[in-house]
């Protein structure tokens, strides 16, 4: 009985052997790329939480800049923020801000750069999209309908609709075009909801245009659509 075990036993050992010997190979080498992905993966995370990490502080940095009224302060982290973390969300937002603090510096250029970065850059679509409606207005300080159009046009994630149109309507009654200024501050009116703060000054823009803020059937329509 005895030599029967010790036979089957060395059996299976020899088919281990020969399965080894056709797969260990294979096997080590699977779960060898598969630790190596988990490392990869883990080590990317970590990266990112880092880089995360230092962007936030140097944002932060921004911001008192921007509260202090230090345009160029502003401008210089954010210049090393693009350098150093351009692909984080702190990136984009402080391009916004730095955008804006330069503009009321009167530094037009110079704004116009940092939210051209954040409209050309930037990962996440609405901060994308938000540079190019503030570019828009920059465009239209700078009496460059067509362009500040261009970029009107290229805004179109529905939340963004309302703020899209009253923009349009701003460039459209700078160019002495009032019924086409009028329906698209109407289009803007009908697709801000009620209790909106920036609806009220929509209204005031059409009132002043001898509109009315009951929204057209068209307006309506293309509301509708952009969302």
């Amino acid at each position: 009985m005895a030599t029967h075990l010790d036979l089957q036993e060395q059996e299976q050992l020899d088919e281990l052997k020969a399965f080894w010997k056709q797969y260990g190979n294979l096997i080590t080498w699977t779960l060898t790329l598969a630790l190596l992905a988990y490392a990869g993966w883990a080590g990317w995370g970590y990266w990112q939480r880092e880089q995360a990490t230092k962007a936030a502080a140097m944002y932060d940095e921004l911001d008192r800049a921007a509260q202090a009224g230090d345009a160029a302060r502003a401008d210089k982290v954010f210049a090393d923020l693009k350098e150093r973390y351009p692909r984080t969300i702190y990136t984009q937002q402080a391009g916004l801000l730095a955008g804006k603090l330069l503009y009321e510096k009167g530094k037009p250029e110079a704004a116009i750069a940092a939210l051209t970065w954040v409209a050309d850059q930037a990962a996440e679509r609405e901060y994308q999209q938000l540079a190019r409606l503030r570019l828009a207005g920059l465009q239209l300080d700078a009496k460059k309908h067509d362009d500040a159009l261009k970029l009107v046009a290229a805004v179109d994630l529905p939340a963004l609709a309302g703020l899209a149109a009253d923009r349009r309507g701003d460039i459209l009654q700078a160019q002495g075009k009032r019924d086409e200024a009028r329906s698209a501050y109407q289009q803007a009116y009908a697709g801000m909801e009620e209790g909106n703060d920036y609806r009220r000054l929509v209204e005031a823009k059409l009132t002043a245009l001898g509109g009315s803020v009951t929204v057209s059937a068209a307006a309506a329509a293309a509301s509708g659509a952009s969302r």
